[in-house]
């Protein structure tokens, strides 16, 4: 691949990481948070409905859920960025063959080529 485009490449990928590192702190501050009663104010030892607390716990289990896919594909783009550095960007690490350009600006972060993430997602790479 020729330097223009790998520079290309590393610009959308540095941009791609930016925007998902801000949501991930935003994120992070949503799941971490303190609880209903100690973020109104309420002092009183009234018990929560049960209900409430029920929600307030799958929304943290939720939005730890989608942090960690966050940090996930932070983790990927920072591979990319790694393979642009050792001149091996749009290497497939399945069978060595190229990626797709059409591949790669969809999803800069790629290791595989299609046919090798799909049998990867099969079990049979």
């Amino acid at each position: 691949m020729r330097s223009r485009e790998l520079e290309q490449f590393r610009k959308l990928l540095l941009a791609k990481r930016r925007m998902l590192a801000g949501d991930v702190t935003g994120l992070e501050q949503a799941a971490l948070q303190n609880s209903r009663q100690d973020a109104s104010g309420d002092l009183s030892k009234m018990p929560l409905d049960m209900a409430d607390v029920g929600s307030d716990n799958y929304e943290q289990e939720f939005t730890l859920s989608l942090i960690e896919t966050e940090q996930a594909t932070l983790q990927e783009i920072d591979e990319a960025l790694e393979r642009i550095e050792n001149k091996t960007f749009g290497t497939c690490e399945g069978c060595g063959g190229r990626i797709p350009k059409a591949r790669l600006k969809v999803r800069p972060h790629a290791k595989y080529c299609i046919e090798c993430k799909r049998r990867q997602e099969q079990g049979s790479l």
